[in-house]
């Protein structure tokens, strides 16, 4: 979807209303460039390609599911370079985002974080 141009235009129309309170969580490669550049807090998070395969591997494993831990780290890396080079939206940190690199937290480490980067905001309590 994010290649076609045609749907792009057409989703993000519908994406810009949710720009109204009460808004919403969004999650996505150029939700703080393109759908959502006026955000008021954009997390761009990030981890190695090596523990994005890790966790997709173990995700897999977990559901009972085959999977060669060298074929999704070479997945991820090629799909990591298409969307870093593709000419329509490509994928790169908002120049007022935060980036957050969590090759080497939990989730509970990442959504404490998270959560602190919101408060400070002021967007939860």
């Amino acid at each position: 979807v994010a290649t076609l141009p045609s749907v792009r235009a057409g989703l993000l129309q519908r994406q810009h209303d949710f720009r109204e309170a009460p808004g919403l969580v969004a999650d996505g490669r150029d939700m703080g460039t393109v759908v959502f550049p006026d955000a008021e807090l954009k997390i761009f998070l990030t981890a190695s390609a090596e523990e994005r395969a890790q966790r997709r591997f173990k995700q897999l494993q977990d559901k009972g599911m085959s999977a060669n831990l060298a074929d999704l780290q070479a997945a991820i890396q090629s799909r990591d370079e298409q969307d870093m080079n593709r000419a329509v939206a490509p994928l790169v940190p908002a120049d007022d985002s935060i980036v957050i690199d969590s090759t080497d937290m939990t989730i509970d480490e990442v959504f404490t974080e998270l959560m602190n980067h919101a408060r400070n905001k002021g967007l939860v309590k």
